[in-house]
């Protein structure tokens, strides 16, 4: 066993890709999922300032 053997195996570099056209369909998906992504930011800030919901921990019975 040599010493260049051991250890973790670096991964070969993958091929850098090639910025390809985007037709019609595609910039409008990419747009739909700014806007969803956006919608959902906007409804975890929402959701943030409120407590929770319904949910206040384990009930403990007044019986030991």
């Amino acid at each position: 066993m040599s010493g260049r053997e051991g250890g973790k195996k670096k991964p070969l570099k993958a091929p850098k890709k090639e910025s390809k056209e985007m037709d019609e369909s595609d910039v409008a998906f990419k747009q739909k999922q700014k806007e969803d992504q956006k919608a959902m930011e906007a409804m975890k800030a929402k959701a943030s300032g409120k407590g929770p919901l319904g949910a206040s921990g384990i009930k403990k019975s007044g019986k030991k």
